[in-house]
């Protein structure tokens, strides 16, 4: 029945897409989980996040948006995931497990979590945090609760892989697994079944994570749908090699038969790098997956959809083409661009979205093709503020310009923000034409401008940094691409969404029918 709600039959039997239909006018929040206030060195689904949820609610928001919740790896990149099923066990929330009777407070409250409240110290975080979470595993009862046993069953065909994956990545001192013992990095039947007899305990304890994780998220999420707020989720287009996806799954992309890859991801050189960035993701064998009708696609997108509202495509250029490297090139200089799977995959995947909507993050090499695919299957695209100023009243990414079915965004989690773009580094021109669009007479009157400015706008959907709203400068970055260190840490400080601020939000919301 639910293929039939979403697709219709062409005359060649094959199904077509239908279009989706526009988001609505609102506006929305993006802010990761991570950057949460918590007394455990990271943000999680504990009370933290119900506080900012009423925050979003008290300011006419319609749209919490957040990163993707995988399971982070070397770098800390929520973009570098584990898996692209599992969630990241640093959310689930201490105080809530004390709450329940698995820890005792002083257990939470006693690692040495970090000393800046503004700030993750993920070394700190993964030294600690596991220690503490099979103190909570091994009271629980595992073995004889219906509801673990539920889940593990309902997710089955992904949390059995993912749990002897992060097992064995132990029991390997956290090599990926390109550098396991052959035999299990090749997954031969006898060796696989060996580990799986031999770590049973260690798989059920990565199990369990999942089930608290999901647990809390989905209590999390069913309080903001009861605040009539929706959570925006955020997918990347690619897996990370040292991922449980590409080793239990390694026939679906571009591998050798020693499990290596032939061409890795990437995008070429531009005006912000001049050799590109080599981004290192396995690329998908489009035509063994198109061979099994996007199997892995379609379960990915139907998890998707279960925890989240909307979910946003990151690059969703490399579903039209993608920028393929020759796996052994230390830049991204000499790669080339591939054909993607483009409406095929989008009419694949369509009924397993349940009637969930897709965001297209369609920033970079927008080619008439991304532009005819968007237009036939309705996705909104992106529209990037940050970018408008830097020539004409011509550019595109000026609000006179906007469509309706348009998501607006100051910057993403890879900018600067508004305060540290428009700041003093900035060139004249730029501030000068900035103040002139948005009539506005000082410098640090520019961050709010371009917000009322996109609100007053004819595109559906606005999304903007709390660290905007906040007129935080550059100390609250996000993520600089293709650096290392000091990304993903930047957290809330409890107190800091005072003074007024939603009040503030919530008036422009009213003023501009949001």
């Amino acid at each position: 029945m639910r293929e039939k709600a979403f697709h219709s039959l062409g005359r060649d039997g094959a199904f077509k897409m239908k279009k989706q239909k526009p988001l609505g006018r609102g506006a929305g929040v993006l802010l990761p989980v991570s950057c949460l206030p918590s007394d455990y060195g990271i943000g999680s689904f504990g009370q933290a996040a119900y506080d900012f949820v009423d925050f979003l609610s008290a300011a006419g928001q319609s749209y919490w948006q957040v990163l993707p919740l995988g399971p982070t790896g070397y770098g800390d990149s929520p973009y570098q995931s584990f898996s692209a099923f599992a969630g990241n066990p640093y959310y689930i929330d201490l105080q809530t497990l004390a709450e329940q009777g698995l820890l005792h407070r002083s257990e939470a409250q006693a690692p040495d979590w970090g000393t800046r409240p503004d700030w993750v110290d993920y070394a700190k975080i993964y030294k600690n945090r596991f220690a503490v979470l099979k103190k909570a595993w091994s009271r629980s009862g595992w073995e004889q609760d219906p509801d673990f046993s539920s889940f593990c069953e309902k997710n089955s065909f992904w949390l059995e892989d993912y749990a002897l994956f992060m097992a064995l990545k132990d029991s390997f001192e956290g090599q990926p697994w390109q550098s396991w013992p052959k035999e299990i990095r090749l997954r031969q039947p006898a060796a696989l079944q060996s580990y799986k007899d031999r770590l049973k305990g260690e798989t059920a304890f990565w199990q369990y994570l999942q089930y608290l994780f999901f647990t809390q998220w989905k209590k999390l999420k069913d309080y903001a749908n009861q605040k009539k707020i929706q959570i925006i989720g955020d997918i990347p287009i690619y897996v990370a090699m040292d991922s449980a996806d590409v080793w239990a799954n390694s026939g679906l992309f571009q591998m050798d038969e020693d499990r290596q890859p032939l061409a890795v991801a990437g995008v070429p050189p531009d005006l912000f790098s001049s050799t590109g960035q080599l981004w290192g993701n396995p690329l998908y064998d489009w035509s063994a997956m198109e061979r099994d009708g996007f199997s892995w696609w379609k379960r990915r997108i139907a998890a998707s959809a279960d925890w989240y509202d909307l979910i946003r495509i990151d690059h969703f250029i490399g579903i039209v083409h993608y920028y393929s490297i020759p796996a052994k090139e230390k830049t991204a200089m000499n790669g080339r661009w591939v054909p993607g799977p483009g409406e095929k995959l989008l009419a694949a995947i369509t009924p397993a979205l349940g009637g969930k909507r897709i965001i297209a993050e369609d920033l970079g090499v927008v080619t008439p093709q991304v532009r005819r695919l968007l237009r036939k299957s309705g996705y909104p695209g992106m529209k990037l503020m940050e970018f408008a100023f830097d020539s004409s009243s011509a550019n595109e990414y000026l609000p006179c310009h906007f469509e309706k079915n348009t998501v607006v965004y100051g910057g993403t989690h890879d900018n600067e923000t508004l305060a540290g773009f428009f700041g003093p580094g900035q060139s004249r021109k730029m501030l000068q034409f900035a103040r002139r669009y948005l009539n506005v007479s000082q410098n640090v009157q520019i961050p709010w401008g371009i917000i009322r400015s996109a609100y007053a706008s004819c595109a559906d959907t606005v999304i903007f940094q709390l660290q905007d709203f906040l007129g935080l400068d550059n100390r609250a970055r996000i993520n600089t691409p293709s650096t290392l260190g000091g990304n993903w840490c930047w957290r809330l400080v409890k107190g800091q969404l005072g003074g007024g601020l939603a009040v503030r939000i919530q008036e422009m919301v009213k003023l501009y029918d949001r």
